[in-house]
């Protein structure tokens, strides 16, 4: 029992836990409900830049993106749980896949979520449905000119 009290204390103070021996089956249960809580809590920002690799400014700036936006605490703290873990590591290696942009996966997360954005570029890329009279004209007077 001395390891499960160890383990709450150390959530209490969101620190380090590490268990070095082997522990019964009540004992593991117990352990599993407090990690299980402490994941729950989530991380900070620190916390999660040192879990996932990227800096706390990239964190931030992906946030002002929309593209990982982790809950936030009554006073305003980030944390960051598994979920958000996981789409970071899935995102580094989304990019390293397909080398890909942040500022390009923020765009095509941006024609997801507006969907006239979304129809505008469709009918963009599409290029114009109807000719402009002035510009069959030109053809026409080009033709013209071609043949005489």
């Amino acid at each position: 029992m001395r390891l499960v009290a160890d383990a709450e204390a150390a959530i209490a103070r969101r620190g380090r836990f590490r268990v070095t021996k082997s522990v019964g089956s009540s004992d593991h249960a117990t352990l599993t409900q407090l990690c299980y809580a402490y994941a729950m809590q989530g991380f900070s920002i620190g916390e999660a830049a040192l879990r996932t690799g990227w800096s706390p400014r990239m964190l931030r700036y992906l946030e002002r993106a929309r593209l990982i936006v982790p809950p936030r605490t009554a006073s305003g703290y980030r944390q960051y749980g598994f979920r958000e873990l996981s789409q970071l590591r899935s995102l580094r290696e989304l990019r390293r896949r397909f080398a890909v942009e942040i500022a390009e996966v923020a765009f095509a997360a941006r024609l997801e979520r507006e969907p006239d954005l979304r129809a505008a570029v469709r009918s963009w890329l599409a290029g114009p449905s109807v000719t402009p009279d002035w510009v069959d004209w030109e053809q026409r007077k080009q033709e013209r000119l071609l043949a005489a």
